[in-house]
């Protein structure tokens, strides 16, 4: 029973209360769910669930048996559950004192399928949704994984592509979830254009930059696809293109993409403002330095006088100088280029300031992102060490030199401070790409007909940075078996050492006249001498078995015979050039002596040398001149057979057949090896006319001339045909067609022979993989 008095006290508090809380804030609807909410739970009973189990589900409750349950524990409770992505709905309630959960859990999902993926393979589209690796099935889970699909196809140029999903239900309250994709045509580059650019072709700034126009092979590169990153990268690579060549002001004031829907291909805009072109002026060295020689750096100074402008050769000649006052016993010696631009002659006069930095010591080096790749692959290709002192070129230098190791697509060197002032800790971040390359290749070669080849290559094998190549070709008249093994740092040293193995069938043709066996290997160890100078040393065994058993006859095989020989020698390399695949300037040249015992006893050498130089800057068109050159000394009678000597033709003179001059046999016809040979050619490649520069193809004009000499072995039968030596010199101008092809180089040639020997055999077109020597 409720008295009177007690009934009063009750109604004129609720009036208070109602009173107050507008000016109070507080919402009277939540006082008396809030002194219920915050009474003590004793016991928690969970409701609705069925795979998982109570103990589970109390564990996401941040309110337990024994503590207060406020509203803010309640909720904090509802979204812990919520988050776990195993219920649908969830509902808490306190109950006196007891904390009821009630749930309703998602399907569990399991299988994820595509349909309609064509650009990406089923396993490349599971890396890209989560909904399997959840285990369970939210609609807001889903969406994200529809929309990680479609970046993932925008990001390929596929503008149209529409993803969906749907679930199939499966026994036990299981959900299979299906993505339809429907691709669309994907959309292209249909031209790329550049304004302002005044100095260089658009041929020339095209292949500069990352994005390509859509051409015949776009299907295999997949190089014309609009991204907006690689515009920016773009821009950076047209602008340092310019300061390398002479215009340290250039700007690519935008890149801008505009879609045309009718086409669906994109059409790219470079606005390029060139400014003045300059040249370099004075180089001069000043010091602060007491006791640094500077006449000694002189010869690091990579540009000279009089010469265009280049930005790269700046930044280099300062890492270069750096590192030579290093090595007269100034580690601290910091290089900064002081410019100083002569407008009225638009030349930089160049002053390279060596000073003392600050004493700063590396106390520890980070390395991260190398997953597969040893940290020590990565700390050997720097010059320094924890404790050594800091130098920003030599950190430069170190950042290159990872960077052309080849096995990251990015390389980001950072310092920061360390536990003392005159401490800094490097922080080397790299992204990892693929290293391993799985070939199958089939092609023509007018001297092996059909070829084909599988090999397996991996540049950083075990992720300690050696390499390892193994292949297997078949060509019409043979097999090769090869393998071949190199440490790059040999005991830890700056020596790279390594091993080659090979198994080589060749079939006796009416070429060759006989056939062979050969197996042999051998070892090799480089070392660099100089900054472009690199020496190599090889010892080598070689067994190979002779075979002429069909007519005509050979002359210098009979029947079966078994050479077997060793070889020790040395080839030094120099090697200048800006790009070791698309060379637009500097030499590259090959002195290789050899000794070869055992059953031959002679002395082997041959030199090979080719200069390129760019000729016409805004049309990309390079000229190049090699030489060639080499003799064999026969230390004893009997010292050097038939077979070990030089058989020079279409490598050395174009527009000739395979053997196809030199020394014939009087007795048979049969083509004999030289013992000395030197040519010489010319050669300019330019850019084909209206073809886009993405489909890698490009032509040349040439002309070669060659001389060989000599007759190597003693012939049993006959002797040498006169009308095949009754001219020394052989010449031949053409034309070719070079394609940097998925598989190589391939180039093929057009020569038409000018000077030539009665018994030659010429060849008007082949095709040949290309190399620079």
């Amino acid at each position: 029973m409720i008295y009177p008095t007690k009934l009063m006290r009750s109604l004129l508090m609720a009036l208070a209360i109602l009173f107050v809380a507008p000016f109070t804030g507080v919402d009277a609807g939540l006082v008396g769910v809030q002194a219920a909410q915050a009474q003590t739970v004793r016991t928690v009973v969970v409701e609705g669930n069925s795979r998982v189990d109570d103990a589970t589900v109390v564990s996401y409750l941040t309110v337990r048996p024994g503590q207060a349950a406020t509203s803010s524990a309640i909720n904090s409770s509802i979204e812990a559950l919520y988050g776990t992505g195993l219920f649908s709905t969830v509902n808490v309630n306190l109950s006196g004192s007891t904390l009821v959960v009630r749930v309703s859990e998602n399907p569990i999902v399991a299988s994820v399928l595509f349909e309609g993926n064509q650009r990406f393979s089923d396993a490349q589209l599971l890396t890209m949704v989560n909904v399997g690796n959840r285990g369970t099935y939210t609609q807001e889970g889903v969406a994200q994984d529809v929309e990680s699909i479609r970046l993932a196809y925008d990001q390929q140029g596929f503008t149209g592509v529409a993803v969906s999903s749907r679930t199939e239900a499966l026994e036990n309250g299981r959900l299979r979830v299906v993505f339809v994709v429907n691709e669309g045509q994907r959309a292209g580059i249909a031209a790329i254009n550049f304004t302002g650019n005044n100095t260089f072709g658009a041929g020339t700034l095209k292949s500069v930059i990352l994005t390509k126009e859509t051409g015949l092979l776009s299907f295999l590169f997949r190089d014309d696809t609009y991204d907006q990153a690689k515009l920016e990268v773009d821009r950076d690579l047209i602008r340092r293109y310019y300061a390398n060549h002479g215009f340290p002001d250039a700007q690519v004031t935008s890149a801008v993409a505009e879609y045309d829907a009718q086409r669906n291909a994109y059409f790219v805009n470079y606005t390029i403002v060139e400014g003045d072109r300059y040249d370099f002026g004075g180089m001069g060295i000043e010091t602060s330095i007491a006791g640094l020689d500077t006449e000694a750096l002189r010869w690091s100074i990579r540009s000279r006088e009089g010469s265009s402008y280049n930005q790269s050769q700046v930044t280099r000649t300062s890492e270069d100088l750096a590192l030579q006052a290093t090595s007269q016993g100034y580690p601290f010696a910091d290089v900064r280029p002081r410019v100083d631009r002569d407008i009225a002659n638009r030349r930089f006069n160049i002053t390279y300031l060596v000073d003392e930095g600050s004493r700063i010591y590396v106390e520890r080096i980070n390395i991260t992102g190398n997953d597969k790749t040893r940290d020590f692959v990565i700390r050997r290709e720097l010059d320094f060490a924890e404790g050594d002192p800091f130098n920003r070129s030599m950190v430069t230098r170190g950042k290159t030199a990872i960077e052309g190791l080849g096995f990251f697509s990015a390389v980001n060197i950072s310092s920061s401070a360390g536990s003392a002032p005159d401490k800094v800790v490097i922080n080397i971040a790299v992204v990892e790409q693929s290293t391993g390359d799985y070939g199958l290749t089939a092609g023509y070669s007018t001297q092996d007909g059909v070829l084909g080849e599988v090999s397996l290559t991996e540049r950083n094998f075990l992720g300690r940075g050696q390499y390892l190549r193994v292949a297997v070709g078949a060509t019409a008249n043979g097999q090769t078996y090869d393998f071949s093994f190199t440490e790059p740092r040999f005991m830890g040293l700056k020596v790279s050492a390594g091993i080659d193995l090979y198994h080589r069938i060749n079939d006796e043709t009416s070429t060759t006249y006989y056939g062979s066996t050969t197996t042999g290997g051998q070892l090799r160890f480089g070392l660099p001498i100089a900054s472009n100078l690199n020496a190599s040393l090889f010892a080598g065994i070689e067994t190979k078995q002779l075979t002429d058993e069909e007519e005509p006859f050979s002359v210098i095989v009979d029947g079966t015979e078994n050479r077997n020989k060793y070889t020790l020698g040395y080839t030094l390399t120099y090697n200048t050039l800006d790009n070791s695949r698309r060379p637009r300037e500097g030499l590259l040249a090959t002195f290789t002596q050899s000794y070869a015992g055992w059953d031959n006893n002679y002395i082997k050498s041959e030199f090979r040398g080719r200069y390129f130089q760019t000729l016409i800057e805004d049309w990309s068109v390079i000229g190049s001149v090699r030489a060639t050159a080499g003799v064999i000394n026969e230390l004893s009678d009997g010292g050097l057979h038939g077979t070990e000597g030089f058989y020079k033709s279409s490598d050395l003179v174009r527009g000739f057949a395979p053997r196809g001059f030199g020394p014939r046999a009087d007795f048979n016809n049969e083509s004999l090896a030289s013992t000395a040979y030197a040519g010489l050619s010319a050669e300019v490649e330019f850019p084909i006319p209206v073809l886009p520069e993405s489909y890698g193809l490009r032509g040349a004009v040439w002309a070669d001339v060659g001389w060989v000499d000599g007759v190597a072995g003693d012939l049993e039968a006959g002797g040498v045909k006169e009308t095949s030596l009754d001219t020394d010199i052989r010449a031949a101008i053409g034309a070719s067609v070079i394609w940097d092809s998925p598989f190589g180089p391939l180039r093929g040639d057009f020569g038409h022979v000018l000077s030539k020997a009665t018994d030659d055999k010429t060849q008007v077109f082949q095709l040949t993989l290309s190399t620079l020597l």
